[in-house]
């Protein structure tokens, strides 16, 4: 009786998710060294020197330029996870504003032991600001320059901010074996702090949150196309939930097939051609793959239990993982991108919101690993290894952490936790440290990195 009773919960609270998700969506609501994701190797970190860039000339706006600039240099190169940040009270006294300036034996020796040194200078002449910055290897005194540049923009602090992630992705790219930086990249998610949940856009470091829907309904689940033209969405209409197209070079919606039934989770294909997302046209929620137009809507899962949350291997574009509760409780599945060769991946508890690696090595998800009546189980961001389905928990009980999502060189993730109170956005690097907030206004939810 006792196991029926258990079982009989369990379809329940499975059953009271699905509709919490499909109807009732307007309710506001240390890695191991196997894990290959850029951090977490055992490699020694680039000790990198980053002095502040210098004033090159006179200009009242110099001082608050420097001050964005600087700033935000530090915290994206501190952020990349690769490197050894030297502190700057261990600096010399003189520091470089040009090469000239550079006195090696005050950087490659202690106490600054830098192996790199980062160093330049910003100057604002009327509304044009220049920048210059240079990249060295101070163990290299004959030929100590690695990367040399100078950018010219408008004397405004944004594009201060816009040049520091140039610059810095610049030396992420050289030091991080060629693996683009992602301090250009965008994050886009939900939010509630207009009134309704509507979908925003920010910087990767939570600067310049700005809307991007304007609808007066609710909005779920934004995934921006690989090219960054496009974010589809789903969103409640007159006519039901329906998947949106909006165009982010025409900030306007575009016309998208309406499919019946509740359409939700939509996710792109690594080349952008096809969408996959859930739908209930059929009766209850499966998978179909359609067109990047809509056409061609083909249906890939046949269960009678959900299957939602679709989401595609980044590196192939050959496989699809999904959740399933084919087997009672949520789990994570597998299967080819035709819905042939179905592999479980998850073997237990309540696991939920699957997103694919851009390497194609590992899945991260949100997994209640003890569920039930009584378990003391907390809802937490785990990375598994496809091939091995070994796994690491990630975050640690810090309340309800969900909805992960990979940064474009795979060396970070962002989800949404509950731990300071509300829904917010936060960030980690993919080993699970360096666990930062991004967002602290309204409710902020299912995040989505852009693909570059």
């Amino acid at each position: 009786m006792r196991i029926m009773q258990a079982r009989n919960l369990s379809r329940a609270r499975w059953a009271h998710v699905i509709f919490a998700v499909w109807v009732a969506v307007a309710i506001p609501a240390v890695a191991q060294d196997w894990i290959r994701t850029g951090t977490g190797l055992g490699m020694e970190k680039v000790r990198l020197a980053v002095p502040d860039f210098a004033a090159s000339a006179q200009a009242p706006q110099n001082p608050d330029l420097l001050k964005v600039f600087n700033t935000t240099l530090w915290n994206d190169l501190d952020n990349a996870g690769i490197f050894d940040m030297v502190s700057k009270s261990f600096y010399p006294l003189a520091l470089p504003g040009n090469p000239p300036d550079v006195r090696f034996d005050a950087w490659n020796t202690p106490p600054p032991n830098a192996s790199m040194l980062a160093f330049g200078n910003l100057g604002a002449t009327g509304n044009n600001m220049t920048i210059q910055g240079w990249l060295y290897d101070v163990k290299n005194i004959t030929s100590p320059q690695v990367l040399g540049k100078q950018y010219t923009d408008a004397a405004t602090a944004d594009a201060a901010r816009r040049t520091a992630h140039k610059f810095a992705d610049e030396i992420i790219f050289r030091l991080g074996g060629g693996i683009a930086g992602i301090a250009e990249s965008q994050i886009f998610f939900v939010s509630s702090r207009s009134g309704h949940k509507e979908i925003w856009g920010m910087d990767y470091d939570g600067e310049n949150q700005h809307q991007i829907t304007r609808l007066g309904t609710i909005s779920l689940s934004p995934r921006i196309s690989p090219d960054g033209t496009r974010l589809a969405f789903s969103a409640a209409t007159k006519s039901g939930w329906e998947i949106q197209m909006y165009s982010m070079d025409l900030n306007r919606l575009l016309s998208f097939p309406r499919f019946g039934g509740t359409n939700l989770s939509p996710a792109w294909s690594p080349d952008g051609a096809r969408l996959a997302f859930s739908s209930s046209r059929s009766g209850d929620p499966e998978i179909y793959v359609v067109d990047q137009s809509g056409a061609n809507l083909k249906r890939l899962t046949i269960s009678k239990m959900p299957d939602v949350s679709p989401v595609w291997n980044r590196k192939t574009g050959a496989q699809i993982a999904w959740v399933s509760g084919r087997t009672d409780l949520p789990q994570i599945y597998t299967m080819e991108s035709d819905g042939t060769n179905i592999q479980r991946m998850t073997d237990q508890g309540y696991a939920v919101s699957p997103a694919w690696s851009p390497n194609g090595q590992f899945l991260v998800f949100s997994w209640i690993r003890h569920y039930g009546p009584g378990a003391p189980g907390a809802e937490d961001i785990y990375i598994m290894d496809i091939a091995s389905k070994q796994w690491v928990q990630l975050t640690h009980d810090g309340g309800r952490n969900d909805f992960p999502s990979w940064s474009p060189d795979g060396r970070h993730i962002v989800f949404q936790s509950s731990r300071s109170g509300g829904e917010q956005i936060w960030s980690m690097l993919a080993d699970g440290s360096n666990q930062k907030q991004l967002t602290t206004t309204g409710s902020n939810t299912q995040p989505n990195w852009s693909w570059k």
